[in-house]
Formats: C-alpha cells, sequence, structure tokens
C-alpha cells in the first residue's frame, strides 16, 4: 500500500492476527516509550477468550434490539392496555435514543475500572431484569421504568460492542463488526416478526409477548462470565498504551506521529474538539433517528393504511433483516475503502425513495417500500465501523464510541415524539413522513464529512 509507513516492522501484520496489535516496535519508531508490561504477554490471554468473545458478542448483539421492536409490533395493544394517548405513546418511543444518551456516555468510566468485558456483561443482566419486569407493570410509570432498565444495559453495551471488537480482533474490525451487526439485524427483525404471531399463541395477552424475550437475554449473559477474568482490559482502557488496528491501511501512516505528539489521556476532552467527531456524532444521531422512528411507528403506518396487524408486524421485520445480509458486507466494504461517503449516499437514497413510497401509496408498494428502508438503515452498522476507523488507538476508540453515540442519541430523542405529536394533531401520516424523508438530506451531508480519510487525532 502506498500509505503504509517505511518503518513499520514486516513482522507487525503477522502479530496482529495473532490477537493483539504490534504497537511497541511503532511506538519505538515514533519515540514514544513501550508499554510497562509487553503487549506479546498480553496475547495468550486474548486467544484464550477469543471463542467466549465471539459468542458474547454475537448473542449481545441478538438482544440489542427486541426489548424496542416487540414493542412497536405491540405499541397500539400496550397503549390500550395502559391508557396512552398517542403522545404518550410517541414518549415512549423516545425513551430508548434517551436512555442510550444518558447511560451510553457512563461507559467509557465503567469499563476503565471495571474492563469493558465485565461491563458487557453487567448489560446483559440489565436487559434480562428490565424484560422479566416489564410485564408485570400496572401502570405507564412503571412500564418506563422497566423498560429503562433494560435500555440502560443495550446504552452501555452499544457503547462497548465496537471496543471489544477493537481489543480483542484488532487486525479484523471490519469482519467482526459486521457479525455483530448482522447478529443485532438479525434479533432485530426477529423480534419485529415473531412477536405478534407469539402473542397470538400465548392468548392474546401483550405481557407475556413481551416477556418472552428475556429468555434470549439470559443466554446472552453466561458467555461474559468467563470474560470477568480478563481484568487487562480495565488497564488497556484506562491507559490506551496499546494501539490496535483499524483494518485499514489507510490510517496507518500517521499512527506514530499522532501517538508521539498527544498523550493517550488527553484525548477525552479533544474529541469534542474534532469536527469529523461531532459529523459522526450528528450522523449516528440523524440514522438513528429514522430507525427508532421506524421501529416504533412502522407497523402502525402500515395498519392504518389497512395492512393487517400481523402482516405489518412482518413488514418491519422485512426491513430489519435487510440489515442481516448488508449489515455484514457494508462494514467489510467500508474498511476497503478511504473515504466512506459513496456509501452514505447509495443508503440516504434508499431512504428517499422509501419515504416516498410511503407518503404516495403505503399499502399498495409495502413490501418495496419495506426493502428500501432495510437497506437505508444499514447506515447503523456504517456509522459502528467509522467509529473504528476515525481513531487509531484503543482509548480513542472507547471516547469516540462513547462521544458519537450519546450526541447522536441526544440528537434522535425528539423523533419520535414529534412523529406521534404530528400524527396525533394532523389526523394522518403525511407530515410525519414527510418529516422522515427530509432528514436524509442532512443525514447525507454529514455522513459525507464523516466517511473522510481522517481521524480524530489529526484533528486534536
Amino acid at each position: 500500500m502506498p500509505d503504509e509507513p517505511k518503518t513499520l516492522d514486516p513482522a507487525a501484520r503477522p502479530a496482529a492476527t495473532a490477537g493483539d496489535s504490534p504497537a511497541p516496535d511503532r511506538d519505538r519508531h515514533a519515540g514514544t516509550a513501550p508499554p510497562a508490561a509487553p503487549v506479546a504477554q498480553a496475547a495468550p490471554v486474548h486467544r484464550r477468550f477469543l471463542v467466549p468473545v465471539t459468542l458474547g458478542l454475537v448473542l449481545a448483539a441478538l438482544n440489542l434490539r427486541p426489548a424496542i421492536t416487540s414493542l412497536g409490533a405491540l405499541l397500539e395493544e400496550v397503549s390500550e392496555g395502559l391508557h396512552m394517548s398517542g403522545s404518550v405513546a410517541g414518549v415512549l418511543t423516545s425513551v430508548p435514543p434517551l436512555c442510550f444518551a444518558v447511560f451510553g456516555i457512563t461507559a467509557p468510566r465503567l469499563a476503565r475500572r471495571f474492563g469493558p468485558a465485565a461491563v458487557v456483561c453487567a448489560g446483559m443482566a440489565a436487559i434480562l431484569a428490565g424484560l422479566v419486569l416489564r410485564p408485570l407493570a400496572g401502570g405507564t410509570a412503571a412500564f418506563l421504568a422497566a423498560s429503562a432498565l433494560a435500555l440502560m444495559g443495550i446504552a452501555v453495551s452499544n457503547v462497548l460492542m465496537p471496543v471489544i471488537v477493537k481489543r480483542y480482533f484488532p487486525d479484523r474490525v471490519g469482519t467482526m463488526t459486521g457479525l455483530y451487526s448482522m447478529a443485532l439485524a438479525l434479533g432485530t427483525s426477529v423480534a419485529a416478526a415473531a412477536t405478534v404471531p407469539m402473542t397470538d399463541a400465548l392468548g392474546g395477552d401483550w405481557r407475556l409477548g413481551l416477556g418472552v424475550w428475556a429468555v434470549l437475554a439470559a443466554l446472552a449473559v453466561l458467555p461474559w462470565l468467563p470474560l470477568l477474568r480478563d481484568r487487562d482490559g480495565a488497564s488497556r482502557m484506562e491507559t490506551g498504551s496499546s494501539r490496535m488496528e483499524t483494518g485499514s491501511p489507510h490510517t496507518d501512516a500517521r499512527a506514530s506521529r499522532a501517538e508521539a505528539k498527544t498523550p493517550a489521556r488527553a484525548a477525552a476532552p479533544r474529541v469534542a474538539r474534532s469536527r469529523t467527531a461531532w459529523a459522526l456524532g450528528v450522523f449516528f444521531g440523524l440514522q438513528a433517528t429514522g430507525a427508532y422512528i421506524t421501529m416504533g411507528w412502522m407497523p402502525q403506518i402500515f395498519r392504518d393504511a389497512g395492512v393487517p396487524a400481523s402482516t405489518a408486524g412482518v413488514l418491519l421485520a422485512v426491513t430489519m433483516v435487510m440489515g442481516v445480509p448488508l449489515a455484514f458486507v457494508i462494514p467489510r466494504l467500508a474498511t476497503r475503502m478511504k473515504n466512506q461517503g459513496p456509501i452514505v449516499v447509495a443508503l440516504a437514497l434508499c431512504g428517499l425513495g422509501g419515504y416516498t413510497g410511503l407518503f404516495l401509496a403505503p399499502a399498495a408498494g409495502a413490501w418495496v417500500w419495506a426493502v428500501l428502508l432495510g437497506v437505508s438503515n444499514c447506515a447503523f452498522p456504517l456509522a459502528l465501523t467509522m467509529i473504528g476507523l476515525r481513531s487509531r488507538t484503543g482509548a480513542g476508540v472507547v471516547r469516540l464510541s462513547a462521544f458519537a453515540q450519546s450526541v447522536g442519541y441526544l440528537i434522535s430523542i425528539p423523533g419520535p415524539l414529534l412523529v406521534g405529536v404530528l400524527y396525533q394533531h394532523s389526523g394522518g401520516w403525511g407530515l410525519p413522513i414527510a418529516l422522515m424523508g427530509g432528514l436524509m438530506v442532512p443525514q447525507m451531508i454529514v455522513g459525507i464529512l464523516a466517511g473522510r480519510d481522517r481521524t480524530v487525532e489529526d484533528e486534536c
């Protein structure tokens, strides 16, 4: 590669496949001191945990959306059962991004203290507890509290998924990001498609239909338990002394210079000074807005257009299942490109086409619109991949992931609520759908800016 630094140790990339990055060799070229503990000593620890980490990533990703999409499929029944108005239901659909923004920002500190794997394990336990308690709620407040508990676990896990990948699979960021993104899309689509039929099979009780997803959450806790012994993850997140590969050859050339100039601990407050970090945060927020509006309201849009409830759930599942193959392909493609802007544009155009179809003929072309919106929603795995590509160090990825996701989820909070208010007061879906389509334009613009070939270390 023409961008490869001439000082890079030829043995560096083969060494990375053993599960760790060749930071000490490159640090010597940059004039910085190597870590106190040789990285080679940590490699056997990494290899020992690769299998449970892989299984844990897949099971965790499967649990990051069923708490949300299962509720979207039964939103009408839950609203009636808890006597919610349309505006209150809109508040309910805004709770996920609010929790992700509030609790996600705590993930870096928790990861530095306890290790990222331990925090993800606790996150899975919180999801389990929330899904068990939610069906027992007797009113809206209790239902929201139980949902918030599950969403708290999802929030910290959302932030730390890229960190786990960067730490344990530094040379396979694209592949592993694609794997857990694919599992996330699968869990999302299965929950959307199966919740209504399972509820019917369980006697039509929406409480049982929501509570059954606690079984999957219980399984997700198990693979993370052996990883609680891997405490060197906490120290690596704290010091940032071990540099990890991004999976893209285009970011290696500047790695030594960036670390020589900037101490790892100084990166925390400086992420907010990076224009790339802000562009990535806004891009994350706008794609999250579209995703949570889709998950929360798309079944109702189809039902109001005359589509049966079970079919509306399947249409949402089609939208979500499009992410299964594409979530594996897009991150791998993104890591091979210097600039991810063309992918951003292609996904946004699919979104514009889908929303235009929903506005003009929601029932007649329902399956086409569901597919187009499913492709558009693959901006999420692209955003996760760009988090890994826009920083060179493990500590940088932690901070950039927390910053971009927290800013992004804060931006996405008003979207589902505004859709609910517009729907209730306009008496139809014309204005809400026009809002959804209009948001694709700024998403495209900031996505192009976030996709440029640079890292936050260059701007801090």
